[in-house]
């Protein structure tokens, strides 16, 4: 761009000086026209800066979720391919369910059994109620006839203790239902979690994205570490693009400001985004937690830029970008705009120029 100005400039010079020779050729007027141009090209450079600032480093990241596996087992399938797309849902790999499997068979027949338990119990409570009112009655009879002496002492005595033992069976059915609740709920729970254990043989993709280091192979033990992930999996649903810039460019940036970036995977192509958000932190600034005192060393540290989230707009939203993919870009402030125009032609003449390979083999 400044080429171009200068051309333009130039053009003028010759026009008027040498064409039409409107004013004289001398030191004077020569000095103006090596000046002028200098002092306007360093205006022009230092308020775009400041209105449209340029980036010259900016990054394409992506979540990377490590894949542990939930259970621990023999991997016997693994249906996807390194470095192809992957849907949301799709199978990642396999483990073998068998254990699994008899785990839940198992579970559910020690529920059964506890239901049966409990249904006997119950069963045998409900038995027992008539025959304990039966009893209690025929105590109240022979109570009353022995008060009277019309009765037997010994039939009543009988008649006490088979109430005594209808309770004593009742307590012990209730105990026994008292219990079996209390196991089926524990099983209840182990059915859930062997259920839950034979789910986790299959691990599903937990977003769009694609597999980069898979060296996962069917008859490979995994294990569930969270520190031994099985393989790395690189979301693409929702990248994150940094530009980096020094503090005191971002003074006018604010979020929603249009910005342009090119990358150097698409060659020419000028990617459209506005600004998210200022991410106002850097390593620099983290206090430790610790009793030491800050260690202040002799040269300073070189200081880190800020990084300033972009969102991809209109038809380049759903353009893939590689994660570390790297480019250049500016943001354009709502402070003289007119500036606007010479950053989006460095913009655009810069992002030509990626169509060349600076290589000599």
């Amino acid at each position: 761009m400044e080429l171009i100005l200068l051309g333009i400039y130039s053009f003028f010079v010759w026009f008027i000086f040498f064409k039409k020779k409107w004013l004289p050729w001398n030191i004077t007027s020569q000095v103006i026209v090596v000046t002028i141009p200098v002092i306007a090209l360093a205006c022009i450079i230092l308020f775009m800066n400041i209105v449209a600032p340029s980036a010259s480093e900016v990054r394409a990241q992506n979540y990377v979720i490590p894949i542990v596996p939930r259970v621990t087992g023999q991997v016997t399938e693994v249906p996807i391919e390194p470095n192809r797309p992957i849907k949301k849902g799709d199978v990642l790999f396999k483990i073998d369910p068998v254990p699994f499997e008899a785990a839940v068979k198992a579970a559910e027949s020690t529920l059964r059994g506890l239901g049966d338990q409990l249904n006997n119990a119950a069963a045998k409570k409900a038995a027992l109620g008539p025959r304990i009112d039966l009893a209690k009655k025929r105590v109240e009879q022979f109570t009353a006839l022995a008060s009277t002496g019309a009765g037997k002492r010994a039939d009543l005595e009988q008649a006490q203790s088979d109430l005594g033992n209808l309770e004593g069976e009742f307590l012990a059915a209730d105990a026994t239902e008292s219990q079996a609740k209390a196991q089926i709920a524990k099983a209840e729970a182990d059915l859930l979690s062997a259920k839950y254990d034979l789910d986790g043989t299959t691990h599903i993709a937990p977003a769009n994205g694609r597999v980069a280091n898979l060296a996962l192979r069917p008859g490979v033990r995994s294990t569930q570490f969270a520190t031994r992930p099985v393989m790395s999996f690189i979301e693409e649903d929702d990248p994150w693009v940094l530009a980096f810039y020094r503090q005191n460019e971002l003074r006018y940036v604010e979020a929603g400001n249009e910005a342009e970036i090119f990358m150097e995977m698409y060659p020419g192509r000028i990617i459209k985004c506005k600004v998210d958000s200022i991410l106002w932190a850097t390593a620099q600034g983290q206090m430790p937690i610790s009793g030491d005192l800050p260690n202040t060393a002799p040269i300073a540290t070189p200081e880190q830029r800020i990084a300033v989230r972009l969102l991809l707009e209109g038809k380049d939203k759903a353009l893939f970008l590689a994660a570390g993919a790297r480019g250049h870009g500016a943001i354009y402030t709502e402070h003289v705009k007119f500036l606007h125009i010479i950053r989006k032609v460095f913009v655009r003449v810069s992002a030509k120029l990626d169509w060349f390979v600076a290589k000599l083999h």
